[in-house]
């Protein structure tokens, strides 16, 4: 009988799984690789998850989780749309380069798998409405362009945050970036204020 992990070990399968999937992906990822790297047996892994793809599932709902809770957190309580773009820019940069096999794993629900639909759910129903209301609010205070669409602007917005996730997270996006910038982006004031910047441009009324 296999004996029960600790929580600390079930985290550090976790984390080396998400390592492994964020490296490799879902179809080439190694339960074998996650099991040596974590200390433990294979079998001990397919006594808490039936199989790879379970895990991987399990990793990403976690993953998404974590990331959801923290652009949540950066903007709980604010009503200003500038200050809550500042600090949702923050937020992202900050998490993507302390946590870039997370974004690896959600790059990975980007593409073309089958259950893509109920996890951008997931992502993005709760972060898809607050942005609208703050656009909406600016709009109707005259912060911002009135012909803007809120809903439009707000999946716009979505997905230039989205882009410094995978600039930040994932190696292919990082040289990219490195190509655009250099390494003026390793600042991230200044980052963030040419995001900024851009943003009030575009946006203001």
């Amino acid at each position: 009988m296999l004996k029960k992990l600790t929580q600390e070990q079930q985290d550090a399968i976790l984390e080396r799984a998400i390592e492994e999937f964020g490296k490799n992906g879902p179809e080439r990822a190694a339960i074998s690789q996650i099991a040596r790297r974590s200390g433990v047996s294979v079998g001990v892994i397919y006594k808490y998850y039936d199989n790879k793809e379970a895990l991987f599932d399990h990793c990403l709902k976690h993953s998404i989780k974590l990331l959801t809770r923290v652009m949540n957190e950066a903007v709980s309580g604010e009503d200003d749309l500038w200050r809550a773009c500042e600090k949702l820019i923050r937020a992202c940069i900050s998490f993507s380069k302390e946590h870039a096999p997370y974004i690896q794993m959600y790059h990975a629900i980007t593409g073309s798998r089958e259950d893509a639909g109920k996890y951008a759910a997931a992502i993005e129903s709760v972060t898809a409405s607050t942005y609208i209301q703050l656009i909406e609010k600016a709009r109707q205070e005259k912060a911002v362009r009135k012909d803007l669409d809120p809903a439009l602007c707000a999946m716009f917005f979505d997905n230039l945050l989205m882009m410094l996730h995978f600039s930040y997270g994932c190696e292919y996006y990082r040289e990219r970036m490195n190509i655009y910038c250099g390494r003026q982006m390793d600042s991230e004031d200044y980052a963030t204020e040419q995001m900024m910047a851009f943003l009030r441009g575009a946006l203001s009324s």
